[in-house]
């Protein structure tokens, strides 16, 4: 009802490529919520690449805190698209879009220079300060697609960021099986000073011998097991003896761990009884403008948003 000849045409083609897709030999029908999303999609997709040229894509900034003294000692980059038609959009809305047509390339060149060149500005601004490192989440695509150790070495050089203030994200699943081109660009990337983290740790494959072979300095640990301790009087116990053995193993191998999701006071105090080394989620501030972050360095307390 209410749909054109041309319409329901497009759509029993829609419908037809879906039963296709679930499995053949099966009946679909048409649902328009799929539809739309799939509309969606394909309109984020023809645009993704128009829009890194067109300036489109702005960065904010999470905070990384000591557990210790709770002073800021790093922020984590992350990227949002203020789309012209559909507002600002999280990276989980395009950034899949991107590794699968090629784009994160592009796309990614631009979120390492741009925060790369804001980490430099902030030192800059605050020379007795202890300068703070910037986080930036690196696709598996970038590493195979692109000369990354070169982007890497040519954009410290243009912002003159110091590499060991550069952190660069790669998930467990990203980093897993590495050889050849990938483990080469971790290896040289690392020996060039730039500190190499593995992120959502303990959610993938977990297998700890490539902690051994990567040249890994930080794990950041997957929120799933700090919402454990999000209930002090009835925290989970198995969590806290995964997490406490995940940081005695990451210190004993000489690395440092993150906490993702902190989101309350009492699951700071048990990471910090643990040995955590340094805290990332709302309860220290979600991601913010640059401007926000220049008022925590250097401040005894982390800002609260």
């Amino acid at each position: 009802h209410g749909t054109t000849a041309t319409g329901l045409m497009q759509a029993a083609d829609t419908t037809l490529y879906w039963a296709k897709a679930d499995g053949k030999a099966r009946w679909t029908l048409f649902d328009p919520e799929r539809n739309a999303h799939r509309m969606t999609r394909q309109s984020l997709s023809s645009t993704l690449r128009p829009a890194v040229e067109r300036g489109e894509f702005t960065l904010e900034y999470q905070p990384l805190v000591g557990l210790t003294d709770g002073a800021v000692r790093g922020v984590e980059a992350l990227v949002r698209w203020n789309h012209p038609q559909f507002g600002v959009l999280a990276p989980n809305r395009f950034i899949g879009i991107a590794e699968e047509d090629g784009s994160i390339v592009e796309l990614g060149r631009w979120v390492l220079r741009t925060a790369c060149r804001q980490a430099r500005q902030w030192q800059k601004d605050h020379p007795r300060e202890r300068p703070i490192f910037v986080s930036v989440n690196v696709a598996v695509r970038q590493v195979w697609d692109s000369d990354l150790v070169a982007d890497v070495a040519g954009i410290l050089a243009d912002t003159g960021l110091a590499p060991h203030l550069l952190q660069l994200e790669l998930t467990e699943s990203a980093v897993m099986g590495s050889a050849g081109r990938p483990l080469q660009a971790l290896q040289a990337l690392s020996d060039m000073g730039v500190r190499i983290a593995i992120d959502d740790f303990g959610t993938g494959y977990s297998n700890l011998a490539y902690l051994s072979r990567l040249p890994v300095s930080v794990l950041k640990l997957d929120g799933s097991f700090v919402r454990g301790f999000q209930d002090e009087e009835h925290a989970n116990p198995a969590d806290q003896l995964i997490v406490e053995a995940l940081v005695q193993l990451a210190h004993r191998l000489g690395l440092t761990v993150t906490a993702e999701c902190v989101e309350t006071s009492g699951q700071a105090s048990r990471l910090r009884r643990i040995g955590c080394d340094t805290g990332q989620g709302w309860l220290y501030s979600r991601a913010v403008a640059p401007d926000r972050i220049a008022e925590l360095i250097g401040g005894p307390e982390p800002l609260r948003v």
